[in-house]
């Protein structure tokens, strides 16, 4: 049975174990070394010893690299009191010239709360596969105007998402970020994360399927949405990019996962990974990137107030999608409108 306090221990670990793949991924030594303890220890293969090499090294090997993105998901954690163990499947993202990887591993973490701060003890890296293709990543320069701008993901301070995250943080209220300060606020920063996170699976499911009413009725009135397909309010993205997709596209797919979330009373912030494929006049597209977003609760229910797509990376091939032979007897597909299965799944 999971406690309230092993709610909030959760929270605090999902958060830490995102601020890791941040860390990484921005090549920001200090916010990987926020991940640790200082007497922390890994085993990665290649190096294992203290922690606090290891950010070095990463931080320091990622600066003046393309973007990448580790991928954290499949988190399973269980909580004893001040420690707790969990296995996280990972992701990670790799371009190099003319090269584009994808590693697949697993996290063995154990971690232990400190003055109130979760934070990782010792962490093994498990290496399970990877996939190696020539690249086809687009790095061209955006658009001229806004109508369909999205930011590109950087490095340290050059990130858009760094900014947007420091944007959104001072546009809430206070004047920062803090920890929780007591438990019942702390459990009900836990359980708006629980909601937060239905947001985002509303989004997922509300554009892959094309549903124009749930995706409209995850945005409160005045929010923005910039996307690059489509940039404006909620209302106008609910309506635009169901009518993109489903005019447009064969299919689209949308997984989101590393999910972080800060609340401070009725505002929150957020970053969120996220992959999405598509197939659109015989090319297929996948693009990966993260969700900056800022929420609010209004009337006891939480919305998004503003989204905002980075795009990291993407890749592009001629289709491979087929529908018979070794999938023909896949007879449940996906599809847009209220045909796929998802509805009468919970309409029963």
């Amino acid at each position: 049975m999971i406690s309230p306090d092993d709610l909030i221990a959760r929270h605090h670990i999902l958060n830490t174990l995102a601020v890791h793949s941040r860390g990484v991924d921005r090549a920001d030594a200090n916010l990987l070394r926020s991940a640790y303890h200082a007497d922390a220890t890994v085993d990665y293969g290649f190096y294992a010893g203290p922690a606090a090499a290891l950010v070095d090294m990463l931080a320091a090997a990622q600066k003046g690299t393309p973007p990448t993105l580790h991928r954290t998901s499949n988190c399973w954690i269980r909580v004893h009191g001040t420690r707790a163990t969990s296995e996280s499947y990972v992701i990670a993202y790799v371009e190099q010239e003319a090269l584009q990887r994808w590693v697949m591993g697993r996290y063995l973490d154990t971690h232990e709360c400190r003055d109130g701060e979760w934070r990782l003890m010792h962490r093994t890296y498990v290496l399970d596969a990877n996939v190696n293709r020539p690249g086809t990543s687009d790095h061209a320069d955006p658009p001229t105007g806004f109508e369909h701008f999205v930011p590109a993901g950087a490095k340290g301070a050059a990130d858009p998402g760094r900014a947007l995250l420091a944007f959104h943080s001072a546009s809430a209220r206070g004047t920062a970020m803090t920890a929780t300060p007591n438990r019942e606020a702390a459990i009900e920063a836990a359980l708006a994360r629980a909601e937060i996170h239905d947001l985002c699976m509303a989004y997922a499911r509300g554009v892959d399927r094309a549903d124009e009413a749930l995706l409209a009725s995850i945005f409160t009135e005045d929010s923005t949405v910039i996307s690059g397909v489509v940039n404006g309010s909620g209302a106008a993205f609910a309506r635009d990019i169901t009518a993109f997709v489903s005019s447009n596209l064969e299919m689209c797919f949308h997984s989101v996962a590393n999910e972080w979330v800060d609340v401070r009373g009725d505002e929150a912030v957020g970053e969120h990974y996220v992959i999405a494929q598509m197939v659109q006049a015989g090319t297929e597209v996948l693009t990966g990137g993260r969700y900056i977003d800022r929420y609010v609760r209004r009337d006891g229910r939480w919305l998004i107030h503003s989204r905002t797509f980075v795009a990291d990376w993407n890749h592009s091939h001629p289709s491979t999608m087929e529908r018979d032979g070794f999938y023909e007897a896949l007879t449940n597909r996906g599809c847009f409108g209220p045909s796929d299965p998802v509805y009468a799944h919970w309409a029963a």
